[in-house]
């Protein structure tokens, strides 16, 4: 698409206004219900729809095609990550009426170092085609490892604070209990970080580790920045609603990391056949619909197979636990 410099200019505005009126109407801590959280991401949904029919309209099917890929599998991929944000919220200890102020800041620095890598992948990407192949490999590579990590059942591992953030926590200091919605205070004297300020940059910051795969895997469905943004913006902004209407369900989404593995590995296939394209070698490119169709067709069967599993395992605890009442009740008679 050849995007002006005035339509950046109005797509930023217009999803930082959108920001602004979410941080407005959640500006007051609050514990959030089910139906606020459904009600915003019907609304979330609804302004990405909109606006991959405003590509559609004006911009034809190609980039409308690409948006709608790249949104379902950022979407995707921000699930999978919800279960590390409720990792963090548990380590932090984090009041749950400050929750939403926490991801609502944290997906806001997430947002702002996305555009950063974004832009950085676009400028490497038109100056180097050979980089597809970095990224294809690496798409591959990441998609065997949440196969392994799967397998070995990792996803109840802690999380633990990475470099940046605990070198913050030693400059600055950290206060040793919340105040409220406040990011810094004077104890004893000092200047330093409220719990708060610190889980807001621990979201933010690991959010960047999550773009090193979904950035290459959304280059792998367009290489054209503007779209890159939107479909990140919209993916992002959506998740603090979506924290809080799935949090109880993510358990139940067993097969998640499979499915995302697939959906991976075939952008990295994809990847690499458009590098060899692009290297003169006569290959089958795979296209956009076709893209789109094994992205939607992965999630659907995930999803399914996913309650199925959950329900099973229930049923077969249930039987257990009922057996072993039954058990103790004759040991005790």
């Amino acid at each position: 698409m050849d995007v002006s410099v005035t339509l950046w200019v109005l797509t930023v505005v217009g999803l930082a206004a959108l920001i602004a009126v979410d941080f407005f109407i959640g500006r007051k801590p609050h514990d959030v219900s089910i139906k606020e959280a459904g009600i915003w991401t019907i609304v979330w949904i609804v302004l990405a729809a909109l606006f991959g029919v405003g590509l559609l309209v004006f911009g034809g099917g190609q980039p409308a095609g690409e948006f709608f890929a790249g949104f379902i599998t950022e979407k995707s991929l921000s699930v999978d990550n919800l279960f590390v944000f409720v990792l963090i919220m548990a380590k932090f200890a984090v009041p749950s009426q400050y929750q939403q102020r926490v991801l609502l800041i944290g997906v806001l620095i997430a947002l702002v170092l996305r555009a950063i890598f974004i832009a950085a992948g676009a400028a490497i990407l038109a100056s180097f085609a050979w980089v597809f192949y970095i990224f294809g490999a690496f798409l591959i590579y990441t998609a065997w490892k949440l196969i392994q990590e799967a397998r070995a059942e990792e996803s109840e591992e802690d999380w633990e604070e990475n470099k940046l953030l605990k070198a913050a926590e030693k400059r600055f200091g950290v206060a040793d209990r919340y105040h409220g919605t406040k990011l810094w205070i004077e104890q004893n004297g000092k200047r330093v970080m409220t719990p708060m300020l610190v889980v807001m940059l621990a979201i933010g910051t690991t959010d960047v580790l999550f773009a090193l795969d979904s950035i290459p895997a959304i280059f792998g469905l367009t290489q054209d920045p503007y779209i890159v943004f939107t479909a990140n913006a919209f993916a992002l902004m959506g998740l603090r609603q979506l924290y809080f209407l799935i949090g109880g369900l993510l358990k139940k989404l067993v097969h998640l990391s499979y499915g995302l593995s697939v959906i991976l590995g075939f952008i990295g296939v994809k990847l690499v056949l458009h590098a060899l394209h692009e290297s003169g070698v006569h290959v089958p490119e795979i296209s956009i619909p076709v893209s789109l169709g094994v992205i939607c067709a992965v999630l659907i069967v995930t999803t399914i197979t996913s309650l199925i599993a959950s329900k099973k395992q229930a049923q077969a605890e249930a039987e257990q636990n009922k057996a072993e009442g039954a058990e103790k009740d004759s040991v005790e008679a």
